[in-house]
């Protein structure tokens, strides 16, 4: 009796399912689209005067916070490792292959009683983001994935000076002043996102995912003399960016 009920233990064990490896395990490749916006804030620019002995700042230029965007161009890659039936690790990177413009907008002076002063023309373009993260993931079942990223971000951005100035409505000259007016930096911050990926046959998915990004306040600073005097600005500003991405790729 004995015996009969230890081998009908041993055949049951035998046939019980066991729990499925993820189907995302290992290297993967992928492509994805959607909507991005960036928004720059806190856009501000005082006008500094210095003639070697006195330095003085007699404007202080601002702009409403400024936000563009389009449809993006991503491809990433990585590599998911399995830690147990249920969860794994991932680790991977992604590159925007598009660039983001802003349309031109203006400054105008706050205080100072200088008089009604506008500095038109100024834009902010981004491109080269690139995102290199650390994603943990859990497997629904073996071919539906939920994942969380967080890492490194940088973005290239450029930012445009204004072309021309106002006061009252007049127009002042910039004679000297568009040299080395357009600068670039890379910034650099951190990403967090939340995604879905399912199977769709063999080791091609679809997935679906959103991003924050964020690299704090940055300064882009221009310099133009006449005369004796140097006149100096350092248009400052904050970027934060998102997307709300959907893509296809293929596991390896």
């Amino acid at each position: 009796m004995n015996k009969r009920i230890l081998a009908i233990t041993i055949v049951m064990g035998a046939s019980s399912p066991a729990m499925a490896q993820s189907a995302f395990q290992g290297f993967y490749g992928q492509l994805s689209t959607g909507y991005e916006n960036n928004t720059a804030s806190g856009l501000s620019s005082p006008l500094v005067a210095s003639n070697g002995i006195l330095t003085e700042t007699f404007a202080n230029f601002s702009a409403s916070d400024k936000s563009f965007g389009g449809a993006p161009l991503i491809a990433g890659v990585g590599y998911n490792f399995s830690l147990s039936p249920k969860w794994l690790l991932g680790v991977g990177a992604d590159y925007s292959l598009f660039t983001q413009e802003s349309s031109r907008y203006n400054y105008s002076v706050v205080g100072g009683g200088v008089g009604d002063v506008s500095a038109d023309g100024a834009k902010i373009k981004v491109s080269n983001r690139l995102n290199i993260f650390i994603a943990p993931s859990y497997a629904i079942s073996e071919e539906r994935l939920v994942y969380f990223k967080a890492g490194y971000s940088s973005v290239r951005a450029n930012h445009t000076a204004p072309g021309s100035i106002s006061l009252d409505g007049e127009p002042l000259s910039l004679d000297g002043f568009g040299v080395g007016s357009n600068q670039s930096k890379n910034l650099n911050g951190y990403i967090l996102g939340l995604g879905y990926k399912q199977i769709i046959n063999g080791g091609f998915y679809a997935f679906s995912e959103a991003n924050y990004m964020n690299y704090g306040s940055q300064k882009f600073g221009y310099e133009r003399t006449d005369g004796n005097i140097t006149f100096k600005t350092s248009a400052n500003g904050r970027l934060d960016s998102y997307q709300v991405l959907v893509g296809v790729g293929y596991k390896f």
